[in-house]
């Protein structure tokens, strides 16, 4: 099994996951009336531990992270489409019965397995990781996550990956699949709007906008808003690689505001963290 290496800013991302799970798992154990189960939701789970960059050396990823935080959760679902990690999990996690480790395709078991057991008149909340390498999720996971009420997500959006392979100059080149990959992730041709308009020239071509990245974080932020019906979504976190440019952004969404007050606060924390060092 390869070990993911990562970098500066993956681990600022680790971090601030963790900082924010300690606050939610802190809150959620001591409210009592009524009293709440909260669950742990990793969708793109990994192995369990990274190699970093900078430190040269292993540092526990996101499950790990999760599992060490008291008071802990009361249950932790981990999903990796990759058997050998989701088999290291399992090894990991092996003993925990509050542990369930899934190696099948997030988009599905989120929706038909997981979701379902975070019913608000079960008295369950859940906090969900949303951390794809790509555009591989699908928006009907995003989707119903809001429309639950009982579920507060971070997301990855790939921006990098959208620049690559679907947001050309000319929207004409775009490969069918790349788009397909694009629709899915964002529920539907939508984002044109926000990536696209009609230059002054005689004919009225569509050109790119000028700040395309701002232009559809923003446009998903007010999705996340408008359509999936999180009512509090702080500005995103742009997370920059060794070369400045953004890899992704970090995003948040939930229906409390103090869960907005505690994620601005740790980005702001860790803001200067996300430098250009590797």
């Amino acid at each position: 099994m390869k070990i993911d290496e990562i970098g500066n800013w993956t681990e600022v991302k680790l971090d601030i996951i963790k900082d924010y799970a300690q606050a939610y798992s802190t809150i959620l154990h001591a409210q009592t009336k009524p009293a709440l189960q909260h669950v742990y939701i990793d969708a793109f789970a990994g192995a369990g531990l990274h190699f970093s960059k900078t430190k040269g050396d292993f540092v526990p990823g996101s499950p790990l992270n999760a599992l060490g935080i008291t008071p802990p959760f009361k249950e932790y679902h981990l999903i990796d489409l990759d058997r050998d990690k989701a088999n290291n999990l399992r090894e990991i996690c092996r003993g925990r019965t509050n542990v369930t480790v899934y190696d099948r395709n997030c988009n599905d078991v989120l929706l038909k397995e997981v979701f379902p057991k975070v019913k608000y008149e079960d008295y369950k909340r859940g906090l969900c990781l949303l951390d794809p390498y790509g555009l591989h999720l699908d928006w009907g996971v995003v989707n119903t996550a809001g429309q639950m009420k009982t579920i507060e997500i971070f997301l990855n959006f790939p921006i990098m990956d959208m620049n690559m392979n679907v947001l050309k100059k000319n929207p004409d080149e775009v490969d069918p699949q790349q788009l397909a990959r694009m629709n899915a992730f964002w529920g539907d041709e939508s984002w044109r709007e926000a990536v696209y308009e009609r230059g002054r020239n005689f004919f009225g071509w569509l050109e790119k906008n000028v700040d395309s990245n701002t232009a559809i974080s923003q446009a998903f932020r007010k999705r996340l808003k408008k359509v999936a019906g999180f009512k509090y979504v702080p500005d995103p976190m742009p997370m920059r690689n060794s070369n400045n440019a953004i890899l992704y952004y970090l995003f948040f969404a939930s229906n409390k505001p103090v869960a907005k007050n505690i994620v601005e606060s740790i980005f702001k924390k860790y803001s200067k963290e996300v430098v250009p060092n590797g």
